[in-house]
This record gives C-alpha cells, structure tokens and sequence, in this order.
C-alpha cells in the first residue's frame, strides 16, 4: 500500500482508468535517438525550401546588419577595407550557415605560417599579414583530443584539428588559428554525439515537425485531383461483372462519353443511367495546414511572418512583436556566441589593416531592427529636447558644460546617422569649444566683470513679444502670370506673395522657437522648394482669394512654432498663398496652378494688426 501511495504521489494516476499506469498508451512513448546521416542533411537542405529556410535564415539575418567599427575616422575606414578585401562578412554567413546544417564549421585565418599546428600568435601579425580565410565544415575537419587541463585556455576543447587534404595527406591545425563555429548544443558531447568536438544541425529537432507539415502540404495538393469526383450509376452493374465482353463494352463506352464529354461539354448517358457530382470542401485545410506550421515555426525559433513571407493574421495584427523578440534573440547569440568566436581574427583583422593594435578600437553590432523615417524623426526630437533641457533653460544653469554636451550630441547623431555629413561639417568648422571665444578676453574687452554671463543671461531670455512668421514666394512672376491668365484683373504684387507660417498675437520668448535645421536647398541658404504637382485647390477666405497646396514640411514647421508657445486663430492650419482680395469672378472656371512653387527663408516679424491698410494691387 505504501509503494502504491507513494507511486501517485510522484505521478497523476487514476487506477480506474488506468491513466499513469504501465497500462496507459501514453506509457509506451518514448524519445528516441534523432540522428540523421549527412546525406539525409544534405538532401533535406537541397530539396526541401522548409529545412533551407530554417538553415539560411538566422544565419543571414545575424549578419545581416554587420558591425559599426568605434574608432579614429581614418582606422575605420582600414578595418572596412580590410573587411572588404578578406570578404569577412561573406566568410562568417557561410560558417554560419554550414555550422547550423551540419552541427560546426570553422574559418581557417591563413596568415602564410607554414606551422600551422602552432599557436597564432596575434600580437606578431604584421599590417596586410591576414592572407586570406577559408571556411571548412565539420566533413572536413576532424576534432582531436579534448584537452583537460584546467590551466589551458582550450579547456574541454579539442586540441587540435586534423584537415584531410590531397590524396589523403592529413593536415594539422591548430585551434587558434581557427573562428569555430557550433550547432546546436549538445548536453554532453562526449557521450551524445557521433562527431566529438561539434554541435547538432539545427535540422535535428525540427525534422519531425517539417516533415509532418510537409506530408500536410503533400496531401492537401493530392486532394485537388480528387476535388470534383464523378458518380454514374448503372442498372444491374454488378451482376454483370462477370462477363468480359460486358467489361470490355462498358470501359469502350464510358471511355468515348468521357471524351465526348471534356470540360464543359454534354455528357450521353442511356436514360436508366444516373449521373452526379461530389466536390471535396477545402474550407478548413489551410487552416490545418497553417497550425502545422506555426509548429515549425516554434519549433525553428523563427516568426512565421519571417520564415514564410506572409502578413499576420488577426485583428490589429502586425507581427512587430515576434520580430522584436526574434531579433533579440539574434542580438544575444551575437554576444554571446560570435562575438567570442570572432575574437581572435578580429585582433588579427585590426593589426593586419593598420599595422598595430589601438586600444581604443571596438565595434558593435549594427541594430537589426530598422527605423522608419518617422522613428528616426521622433528619436532626434528627443534627443534635441533633451540636451536643451540638459544646457538649461531661461535663466537656469545647465547641468553640464555646453562644451561638452555639444561634442556628446555630435557623437551621437554620427553614429546613429541623423544628420549625414555632419562629421565632415564638423571637420571642416570645427566644434563648437573650438568656434567659441574665451570668455575672460571678451568680458575685459566689454569693459567689465562678468558682463559676459550677465548678456548670456538675458539673450536667453528675451523679452515676450508677438510673432509672424512667413516665407516669401520667390517665382512670384510666374504665379502672377498664371493668374492674368486664368482671368485675373488684379493681383498682389510680387513683393507680397508669401506663404503664412505662424501668426500668434499672444507673446512669446522667440528664442524658445528653434531654427528650422532642415536645409531644402541643399547650401545652406534655407530655401524650400513645393515640387510641382499634388493637392491645388482655390479658394474664397473672406475676401480674399488663395491658393491652397499642401506640404508637409511648412505644417510640421507650424507645429513646432506653435509648440514653442504661438497661438493660431484658426481650427487648423492649412498652406496657401493669397492672390488678390478684389477678385470677383468664379473660383469654378479657374484650373489651380499646378507648378514649382519656391519660397523663401523664414522672416520673423511682430504681428502688425494694419497690415491690410497697407494692402495694393496691380
């Protein structure tokens, strides 16, 4: 009784039913071992896009994004060619790929040495010593003994690796001088594994799933043939069975009404005879086939949306997050697993492209998750806002020298690539500690101590004042012309056509309002250019008769200013330029102009509450 108790207390069981007893069915599984042979890996890979796709996949995408080297501009742009002319990128998809299929691959670094059963020495590779790289698979390269001194830095690794080369001479290489890379881990591998030294192919324990899915997808295609099945009954079909002359007649006759028949033509039956159609539902297959699947998928470690190219499914679906987390996973076996592997041909790689080793050169991997413009767009703002709220305010005093928050922000956009070109603008400007006057001459020069904070002070905090702000039309002639002829007998002058940006009558600190840094004309002169073409309406706004078009750049400018503190009259803001106010004709006859329309930089001006006594046409 005692055995009896204690046996369910270890397990569920119900004696009744015989459920967690020797006499349950579930009792008789067991796992078993899942070897595959290398040509059943082989074929797997070659045949089947499944097992490709699972093989290919992490392996690209965990190179996909490559390295951002840290380092003095000029040493970077060596390692990159140095990178470039040793294919290192294309060497480590290869190992990756090879190392997932077949359990281990390794990239041998040829440095010319003759000894390769020798230690690679790092610190003795001269500048160009890195000759070449050859990737090897777990085929060609057999694992030596495990090394069990605790002391050595190859601890529970082989010590060497023999390389079988031409007519069977075998070739000895030592460790160092290989970037190994391993499948799937094994618990032991001394005891699990048929290649010592290596890991699994990945293939190991999906197999079972891919083939299910597989033999799924095989089956639903066999069922398209068996999708509209023909039925003809025959009045005493059986009983005469027996005669051959009957048989023969019948396949003769059902042979020529088949043919008579084809696709859509009519079918000659005796009147006695039945004939039907049944066609085969598919309504719940592709269901079935997905949930297999998404079994791979789990099974693989990888989205569905990556691993089969397709949308998600279900409301408010966008598979963001099963990217998000698969890439992490990614970004963690960088570290984790390459970053290690890659150490020792990186100190190579460093020495062979400058000659030496910088201590303060590193890299790190590129983000696999890219941003869109709107993220970059966000992510700068937040960056900007942060460092104004860092260099203080109106009256406060910043948290760190601005000296060094600017140099801290340069740093930044460079790497993460906000502004392009800005470390060659930097180079060619300078910084701004280095544009930035000393501060005790120009206080002495002002005639006074501490004049200098004093007018620090108060251009930081200048007094509130009402704002306007336009961009003036510079093809104002052509606008004019378009509009004489659309029937037009006066307009404004060209002087006056503008496009309104900001118009608030409550006051404001204008230097709270940042400079538009978006260069449109691309030198520096702060022009923008509305590309022909887009939404053109004209209308009637009061008296006045406009043309509205639409751009983004001048509503997102708006914003801004009005985020600054600006007020704005209206329920929305909205781009136009105003042609006349003496306009009486209809709006209906009149085509938009559908031009270029090139503006000005922006004006700041106080709001003159007469400006429309001031107003004359031509």
């Amino acid at each position: 009784m005692g055995n009896i108790l204690q046996f369910a207390r270890d397990s569920l069981t119900n004696l009744v039913s015989r459920m967690g007893t020797d006499r349950d069915k579930a009792s008789a599984s067991f796992y078993a071992d899942p070897l595959l042979t290398d040509d059943q890996l082989a074929n797997a890979y070659r045949g089947a896009w499944l097992p490709r796709k699972i093989v290919d996949i992490p392996a690209l995408d965990s190179v996909r994004a490559w390295r951002d080297w840290q380092a003095k501009g000029g040493q970077i742009e060596q390692i990159e060619g140095e990178e470039n002319r040793l294919n290192v990128k294309g060497k480590v998809l290869e190992a990756r790929i090879k190392a997932r299929l077949w359990g281990g691959s390794a990239i041998m670094i040829g440095t010319g040495d003759l000894e390769l059963a020798q230690e690679l020495r790092a610190d003795r590779v001269e500048k160009g010593g890195v000759r070449y790289l050859t990737v090897l698979s777990r085929r060609q390269l057999t694992a030596g003994e495990i090394i069990r001194d605790p002391q050595s830095e190859w601890y529970g690794k082989p010590g060497s690796y023999t390389l079988a080369a031409g007519d069977k001479q075998q070739v000895t290489i030592h460790p160092s001088r290989l970037v190994l890379f391993h499948g799937a881990s094994q618990p032991e591998e001394e005891v699990f594994t048929a290649y010592p030294g290596w890991g699994d192919s990945v293939l190991l324990a999906v197999m079972q799933a891919i083939k299910q899915a597989d033999g799924t997808a095989a089956n639903i295609a066999s069922l398209v043939f068996e999708a509209k099945v023909n039925i003809i009954r025959i009045p005493q079909f059986m009983a005469s069975l027996g005669d051959e002359g009957y048989k023969a007649k019948l396949l003769e006759r059902y042979t020529l009404a088949a043919t008579s028949k084809g696709i859509n033509g009519d079918l000659l039956l005796d009147k006695e005879e039945e004939y039907e159609q049944r066609q085969v539902s598919f309504a719940t297959l592709p269901e079935v086939l997905m949930s297999f699947m998404q079994i791979v998928s789990g099974a693989a470690d990888i989205p569905a949306t990556r691993l089969l190219g397709q949308s998600p499914a279900g409301m408010n679906s966008t598979g963001e997050s099963d990217l998000r987390n698969y890439y992490d996973r990614l970004q963690a076996m960088q570290a984790i697993e390459m970053t290690p592997a890659l150490a020792r041909l990186d100190e190579c790689l460093i020495r062979s492209a400058t000659g030496k080793r910088d201590p303060d050169i590193y890299y790190e991997w590129a983000p696999l998750w890219g941003l869109s413009e709107k993220e970059r767009a966000d992510i700068f703002k937040t960056k900007s806002d942060a460092a104004r709220a860092i260099a203080g305010g109106s009256g406060q005093q910043p948290l760190m020298p601005v000296e060094a928050l600017s140099d801290a922000l340069v740093n930044a956009f460079v790497e993460d690539g906000s502004l392009p070109g800005l470390e060659a603008a930097i180079d060619q400007y300078g910084k701004l500690a280095d544009q930035e006057e000393d501060e005790d001459e120009v206080d002495a020069a002002l005639g006074g101590e501490g004049n200098v904070s004093r007018l620090r002070v108060a251009a930081n905090d200048a007094e509130p004042r009402t704002l306007y702000v336009r961009r003036d039309v510079l093809n104002a002639a052509e606008i004019i012309a378009w509009a004489k002829a659309q029937g037009f007998e006066s307009t404004l002058p060209a002087s006056d056509l503008h496009v309104t940006i900001a118009y608030s009558r409550e006051k404001l600190d204008w230097m709270k309002v940042e400079q538009d840094y978006r260069d449109f004309s691309g030198n520096g002169t702060g022009k923008l250019t509305v590309s022909a073409g887009g939404p053109r309406l004209m209308e009637q706004f009061g008296k006045a008769t406009v043309l509205l078009f639409s751009s983004s750049d001048l509503q997102w400018r708006h914003m801004a200013i009005r985020e600054a503190g600006a007020s704005w009259d209206h329920e929305e803001y909205q781009p136009h330029i105003t042609i006349s106010y003496e306009f009486d004709g209809s709006l209906g006859s009149i085509e938009p102009y559908r031009g270029k329309i090139e503006l000005g930089p922006e004006i700041f001006e106080e709001v003159d509450e007469d400006w429309s006594s001031k107003l004359t046409e031509a």
